[in-house]
């Protein structure tokens, strides 16, 4: 067996997703296009890709992805699991093996680029779609699908005329609500903004919203906006604490603590939003996205069409309602164990 990434960077939530699948298939070759400086996995075996300074630029490479799975290795294997966001899918390794794909997204650049933005310079038009024909045509040998929610599975059916099975993926929902006493006593009261800090994660509305909101927000996570997001943190009259990389653990304490995690984003599945549940948080976020799959909108979180600050802020006071017990239950619908089962259960039928 192989099993096969994208590039496999330090953090992220679908090397968090390849973790595990690495852990269900032990025995399987691992494959990347290459390894970010400070990834740890030895056993990664990087394409010819990582030997040229295009792994600096994932723009720039990203044509010649699709040329590197197809002269990935001579090796020849029974079967191939892919986890895919991007090219990963388009892998092949011998003719006869049978090709499973676990798909966190379909590129949204090449895809729905109006989600992030990353594709939408009018420039890029034509490259797009060219680039989408090849993806359609290097992955007709795939055969099966799952996809990690709803969502993604209408896009596979829109954009590659393929059915797929959904598997969530696994979130640490027993780590997450088996926080120390200290951590659950808290008194909730700032408002909460996790993940990566680039621009279509809309920090900027977060702390806009606190603002509205008369409420201290915490900001955790690290990117290439921080500049821009303490530039604005300077100009609002609220509190704005930020948490650059925090830990695990300390990940978790922040949970604990908020009255609520801000998440208005329109995200493909969605991890942060699960933990932050599993630590009995509601999350108030957009209507749509992998938010109408983890959320259950008036019971464990918040769900409107606004993306106004004062649209969001209006809803905190619906927050009281909620009850911490039912938010946790929710969240453990995601749980690593729910995944294991599901994985293997596709994997086993997939491969018959």
């Amino acid at each position: 067996m192989a099993l096969v990434h994208e590039w496999f960077g330090v953090t992220g939530g679908s090397e968090k997703v390849f973790r595990r699948i690495t852990d269900l298939v032990p025995h399987g070759e691992r494959f990347v296009l290459w390894k970010d400086p400070g990834v740890a996995e030895a056993s990664l075996r990087e394409s010819w890709l990582a030997r040229t300074p295009l792994r600096r630029s994932k723009a720039v490479a990203l044509p010649l992805m699709p040329l590197a799975w197809r002269t990935l290795t001579r090796q020849r294997f029974d079967v191939v699991i892919s986890s895919s966001h991007a090219f990963a899918h388009t892998v092949k390794i011998g003719p006869e093996a049978r090709h499973l794909s676990y798909v966190h997204a379909p590129a949204r650049y090449l895809w729905s680029p109006g989600l992030d933005g990353r594709g939408e310079n009018p420039l890029l038009a034509l490259p797009r779609l060219m680039l989408q024909s090849v993806d359609v045509r290097l992955s007709r040998h795939v055969h099966r699908y799952a996809a990690n929610s709803r969502e993604v599975q209408g896009r596979i059916r829109r954009y590659w005329g393929r059915d797929a099975v959904v598997v969530n993926p696994p979130v640490e929902t027993d780590y997450f609500s088996s926080a120390p006493a200290a951590d659950r006593a808290q008194s909730r009261d700032y408002l909460l903004g996790v993940g990566r800090w680039i621009p279509y994660k809309r920090f900027d509305l977060i702390i806009q919203i606190a603002e509205a909101a008369g409420l201290p927000v915490v900001i955790a996570g690290s990117g290439p906006e921080e500049v821009n997001l303490r530039r604005l943190a300077e100009r609002v009259t609220v509190p704005v604490t930020f948490e650059v990389m925090p830990s695990k653990d300390r990940l978790r304490q922040l949970y604990w603590g908020a009255k609520a995690l801000l998440f208005p984003v329109h995200e493909d599945f969605g991890i942060i939003p699960v933990e932050a549940q599993a630590c009995g948080t509601p999350v108030i976020g957009i209507n749509r996205g992998g938010l109408l799959e983890t959320v259950v909108d008036g019971e464990t979180g918040i769900l409107t069409d606004s993306t106004t600050p004062d649209g969001f802020s209006g809803l905190l006071t619906r927050l009281d309602d909620l009850d911490e017990n039912v938010i946790r239950a929710n969240a453990s619908r995601f749980s690593e164990a729910a995944f294991a089962a599901n994985f293997s259960a596709w994997v086993r039928h997939a491969v018959v």
